[in-house]
């Protein structure tokens, strides 16, 4: 996987905070052993055996580079996504207070929802109950970041470097990839697809939760 865009973040509490001076000063042991209490709602996805063919396809979504800015066919289209990022930027604020973070997130979620036919209002749902937007963030059974990824996933599909799973974009790609795994595997049913993704597969407490965070991040666009 090529490395993500250069990114300059903020950090949302004084354990992230802490996480990155660990960072500057002892690398990147140092800073998970700081954030291992951090709380994360995020149960445990189930590693389940994966046909040869579907490891390779999953490998592939994740290995393939992205853009660094979306392209449009037209002005209209273009216009309706300035638009879009510039009211979830407003959303976002009070979770990240540096415009040029916020932006830069919001990009790379818009990107890697759409790469996975997801919609950007879900998938941001997820990362508000997963992790409510903390990058570092490490659930008690060890997933990470902004989508809560399993270590093991790194394994399966990625180049085993469980700590990438902490870089912006890779964490949101594998998560995008992930959840459209399950779909799959759903056959399109979001209610089932999110409780594999929480590892809580049948119960409606996660799915409920995540369909109420997106209702934050629907967007209408103003009437023409």
């Amino acid at each position: 996987m090529k490395p993500e865009r250069t990114e300059s973040f903020v950090t949302v509490d004084a354990r992230a905070a802490v996480g990155r001076r660990a960072l500057l000063l002892g690398g990147a042991a140092a800073l998970c052993a700081s954030l291992l209490p951090a709380a994360a709602l995020a149960g445990a996805q189930k590693e389940e055996p994966l046909a040869d063919a579907v490891r390779t396809a999953l490998a592939a979504s994740i290995a393939n580079s992205a853009p660094p800015k979306p392209v449009f066919d037209t002005t209209e289209t273009r216009l309706a996504y300035l638009r879009w990022l510039g009211e979830m930027s407003q959303r976002l604020k009070k979770r990240t207070a540096d415009h040029t973070t916020r932006v830069e997130f919001l990009e790379t979620v818009w990107y890697e929802s759409k790469r996975a036919g997801l919609e950007p209002s879900l998938v941001l749902g997820l990362i508000q109950v997963e992790s409510g937007f903390r990058k570092y963030a490490i659930s008690s059974v060890g997933a990470r970041g902004y989508m809560q990824v399993m270590p093991f996933w790194a394994r399966l599909i990625g180049g085993g470097d469980t700590l990438a799973l902490f870089h912006m974009q890779t964490n949101l790609r594998f998560g995008c990839v992930i959840l459209r795994h399950y779909l799959d595997i759903e056959r399109g049913d979001l209610f089932m697809a999110l409780g594999r993704y929480n590892g809580s597969r049948g119960r409606p407490e996660y799915p409920s939760l995540v369909f109420g965070a997106r209702k934050n991040w629907e967007y209408q666009p103003p009437a023409a």
